[in-house]
């Protein structure tokens, strides 16, 4: 019997399923194991703490597993992959696919078939699947260059019009919310610390922007509006280009979605569905959200890599 590792590297979380051909035979979350979120001795010590947890509730040993697939944002940064290549070869048996974390939610909503997903969680991305299998993606790069919907933009967009309602006189309950957050006494303090080096994980901030905007500060609720617009803006793209590589007349590619953004923070998704729905007035769109794990799996049971390790 083979078994198979599925793996959701998230910016904060890292999610673990040991299965074999048939069902899930242990599931665990630990803390991050992606490079770009923290370092390699905290990575490593995540990371065994979660395979041992699997072979604790499973009485399977990881070196037992024919293959794993892990996806991740950054997948292409040679610091992300070489890690985490080198940290399961040396943990974990048989072959390794790594993939992008939108990849593996793709395939977890449209296993082997045309789709469009829509991940937003710490980060942000967009990818499609055309009948032909041809994988085309939008944003996706990064916190300094897009991530447009995710929790960092919401975090950071949310800091920006703190001191823009300053400058126009214009009241929020941010305020006063993100230095409760932090432990902030003054604004002189929140400017320092904003602008500090490393910068502060904004994407922390996401829970109190949604809470205040829930409350009805209209300055929040404008930050959540505007980075569902934006993210939006990906989806149509990427749904226009799956759709004109289609051979069905008329066929509008459904979308799925992901991550704890598109989950828990209503203003985001329900605007983005807005937005999508005025270019595509027949998108079917799926309830809820999708487990990326389901198709991390999909992947490890269903492709072979081939090389090996």
């Amino acid at each position: 019997m083979g078994y198979f590792l599925g793996v959701d590297a998230g910016g904060t979380k890292a999610d673990l399923a040991l299965a074999d051909e048939e069902k899930v035979l242990a599931r665990v979350r630990t803390g991050t194991i992606k490079r770009m979120r923290t370092d390699a001795a905290t990575a490593t010590r995540n990371l065994e703490e979660g395979l041992r947890q699997l072979e604790d509730a499973s009485g399977i040993s990881m070196r037992s597993v024919e293959r794993t697939c892990i996806g991740t944002a950054g997948e292409s940064v040679p610091m992300v992959r070489d890690w985490l290549q080198g940290a399961f070869a040396a943990r974990v048996g048989g072959e390794l696919l790594v993939l992008g974390d939108v990849e593996i939610a793709l395939d977890a909503a449209f296993p082997g078939e045309a789709g469009v997903l829509v991940l937003a969680g710490t980060g942000s991305n967009v990818a499609g699947r055309t009948d032909s299998g041809k994988l085309i993606t939008a944003g996706g790069w990064g916190p300094a260059l897009a991530d447009q919907g995710s929790g960092y933009r919401i975090g950071q967009e949310a800091l920006r019009a703190i001191f823009a309602s300053l400058d126009e006189e214009e009241p929020t309950l941010l305020l006063g919310a993100v230095m409760d957050f932090w432990g902030i006494k003054s604004l002189e303090s929140l400017v320092e610390f904003a602008n500090a080096t490393p910068a502060p994980d904004v994407s922390k901030l996401t829970e109190l922007v949604t809470r205040c905007a829930e409350a009805g500060d209209p300055v929040a609720q404008r930050v959540l509006r505007d980075q569902g617009a934006e993210l939006a803006h990906l989806v149509t793209l990427v749904m226009a280009r799956v759709q004109r590589s289609s051979k069905r007349a008329s066929w509008v590619p459904p979308v799925a979605f992901a991550g704890s953004v598109m989950e828990k923070v209503d203003e985001v998704r329900a605007t983005l569905c807005k937005v999508v729905r005025r270019q595509f007035p027949k998108v079917r769109m799926l309830e809820g959200v999708v487990d990326p794990v389901e198709g991390a799996l999909w992947r490890a049971r269903s492709v072979k890599v081939g090389a090996g390790r």
